[in-house]
């Protein structure tokens, strides 16, 4: 019997284009933010790492929409 792993990617749209992305994998939600080597976390809801990503953009910057790719 073989395991499968669903993985889910999530792109982060600004008004300046893509701010980050979101993956679920088994670990939880996975944020990164664009221009940055490392991870900023992982989240265990959708809506706390779409917080978060928010939360690490220029302050006053209106939340990015989210689409699913």
């Amino acid at each position: 019997m073989s395991e499968t792993t669903t993985r889910r990617l999530w792109v982060a749209h600004g008004p300046v284009g893509v701010v980050g992305t979101i993956r679920q994998d088994a670990e939880g939600f996975a944020v990164h933010m664009t221009g940055k080597d490392e991870r900023l976390g992982v989240y265990p809801t959708m809506e706390i790492a779409k917080n978060a990503l928010h939360a690490h953009m220029k302050p006053g910057s209106d939340r990015p929409e989210f689409r699913e790719h």
